[in-house]
């Protein structure tokens, strides 16, 4: 019994000593109405007891402090481009104009520079060469009846037109070449610049083509150039049946040109 009066009478002590000590405050006038309230603007350097609350007022005011302490001294950080700064071409190197006006390449060449250490064969003539230079740049013409230019040409518009480059001016049809032009040659003793005469027409038995020969090998194969209908300006060659079996004559006109 005495234990409990003695357990009794110690809670109403611990009541008694609560409801003195414990003090609710609800606001700042309060607090300093009863003298729990202190703010000091430089706290001193002794470490004075505060409440809880005072305790977390004081921590935020001296952290806000350090943050702004902190930021205060470092550089704002550099504004930042919504899009990304597009890349720099490198610059285009100009491109020399193309002269539209530029003078279209000349289908033959009167003479042509002796190459150094040319020595002429003792059987042709340079000149023989430079007319044979001439009408090898027609090659691939196509053919036209009467033409003489590289728009078209027949077989006698070929050889007229070569001869024209060098203001030497040949009958205009192959009949009056072969009867005309030069001197009659054996096929034999032919040479570069000569020319041939065809009758490739068995119902009129005249001569009615020309060619003009590029080359003798030293097999005696004789090359000549000429235009056909169905091929236009070609080199064909003697070897070949069909102008064996239409051959006529040769002459050499070079000779008395000179």
């Amino acid at each position: 019994m005495k234990h409990i009066q003695s357990l009794s009478l110690t809670l109403l002590l611990l009541i008694t000593s609560f409801s003195v000590t414990a003090q609710i405050v609800t606001s700042k006038k309060e607090a300093q109405a009863k003298g729990i309230y202190s703010y000091a603007e430089k706290p001193s350097s002794a470490k004075i007891p505060t409440s809880s609350s005072q305790q977390k007022s004081q921590v935020r005011q001296e952290t806000v402090a350090a943050v702004d302490a902190l930021t205060a001294n470092v550089a704002p950080a550099p504004a930042v481009s919504a899009a990304p700064a597009k890349a720099e071409k490198p610059a285009k190197k100009e491109e020399p104009k193309k002269n539209k006006k530029a003078k279209k390449e000349e289908v033959a060449v009167k003479d042509e520079p002796t190459p150094a250490g040319f020595t002429p064969d003792p059987y042709e003539s340079y000149f023989a060469q430079q007319v044979v230079n001439n009408a090898m740049q027609f090659e691939g013409v196509r053919y036209r009846g009467g033409g003489t230019t590289p728009a078209g040409m027949d077989c006698s518009g070929m050889v007229y037109a070569t001869f024209q480059i060098f203001d030497v001016t040949l009958p205009r049809s192959s009949a009056d070449m072969a009867a005309n032009a030069g001197h009659e040659i054996k096929l034999g003793e032919v040479k570069k610049g000569d020319l041939l005469f065809f009758d490739n027409n068995p119902y009129k038995k005249r001569v009615n083509h020309v060619g003009l020969v590029t080359e003798v090998t030293e097999e005696g194969e004789v090359k000549f150039i000429h235009s056909t209908l169905s091929s236009g300006v070609i080199v064909s060659s003697m070897n070949e049946p069909y102008y064996i079996k239409t051959y006529v004559q040769a002459n050499r006109v070079i000779d008395d040109i000179q």
